[in-house]
């Protein structure tokens, strides 16, 4: 019923964009049922962006539930066709949609962060602990028993270590109860789901930061958390998959384990506890390759550039 009610939508959404017209061009974030925004782009004869996150209907089925699946193939045939360009946030992504589409038609602009949000952090941990943090939603891929396996290994080789989960979700239950059997528990904090505004705070508390994500032959994310952390100068180790791969520059401005490799993951970490130099050169590199690279104003400017119907030069 939930997906008969959001296909049924389209007819009002576009008669809200009719009344609320015209418009210069139109910027859309792709979803299961959702055809009508970039079709009446295309009667209005003006620019539809479509930004696409990730193969959503293999996603939805997978993790969600899809009921009525040939009707959300056939909306992304036809949104896909209707759309004058698609934004797609990695490689992997682009290549699902020469799924649907041709090639030239698909754009690649990873996600990024507002470094400004994040400049003004300031360490507030304690000298006698190291603390390992996490942000997410800490969902099934994000690899967390990876995470607390290796946490497990560095708690060994470093006591006073800590581990600091912000976000909530299906698996901290799984992972409450694996910290509390190995006698952890009182070495983790959990924060539950926190206010972004609370974020900085929560990251400037943390001395290194990770991104422990499993093998996976579909790796599609542009993961956020990792552009925040970097933007916020701390050093991270993340798993060399995906995009990931290309945005760290190993021992420059992070550090890359194998994915799934929990022993790598500790290895690293005691790496960084051992080095606080280390841990600073690196966290001011990660900062910079944000600040060059990867700031949503750089990313506005070359949705601008795309959407322009006469693209003049636009210095990036």
């Amino acid at each position: 019923m939930r997906e008969q009610v959001a296909l049924a939508m389209n007819p009002d959404l576009r008669l809200n964009l009719e009344r609320f017209g015209p418009f210069d061009f139109i910027y859309e974030r792709y979803s299961l049922w959702s055809y009508s925004v970039m079709e009446y782009a295309q009667a209005m004869k003006i620019p539809g962006l479509l930004e696409v996150n990730s193969p959503l209907i293999t996603e939805q089925a997978q993790h969600r539930g899809l009921i009525d699946r040939q009707s959300a193939e056939e909306v992304a045939n036809q949104v896909f066709s209707a759309a004058t360009t698609l934004i797609a946030v990695s490689d992997a992504v682009k290549t699902y949609l020469m799924n649907y589409v041709d090639g030239s038609k698909v754009h690649v602009i990873p996600n990024g962060v507002n470094p400004h949000r994040l400049s003004t952090l300031r360490p507030t941990t304690q000298p006698e602990t190291f603390t390992v943090g996490f942000v997410g939603t800490l969902k099934p891929w994000h690899g967390l028993p990876i995470l607390t396996e290796a946490f497990s290994l560095l708690h060994q080789r470093v006591p006073n270590a800590k581990l600091l989960i912000v976000g909530d979700g299906p698996e901290r239950e799984n992972l409450q109860r694996e910290l509390a059997a190995q006698g952890l528990d009182a070495h983790a904090q959990f924060t539950g789901a926190v206010n972004p505004d609370q974020v900085p705070q929560l990251l400037a508390a943390m001395d290194v930061a990770v991104a422990p994500y499993a093998a996976q032959s579909d790796f599609y994310f542009s993961p956020l958390k990792v552009y925040e952390y970097m933007a916020a100068g701390l050093p991270v180790v993340v798993s060399q998959i995906g995009q990931l791969a290309d945005l760290i520059d190993p021992e420059v401005n992070g550090i890359l384990c194998p994915p799934g490799d929990a022993i790598a993951l500790a290895e690293a970490l005691e790496k960084l506890w051992r080095s606080p130099p280390l841990r600073h050169t690196l966290g001011q590199a990660a900062r910079q390759t944000v600040i060059a690279h990867h700031t949503w104003d750089a990313i506005a400017k070359q949705i601008l550039y795309i959407a322009s119907p006469l693209p003049m030069e636009v210095k990036l």
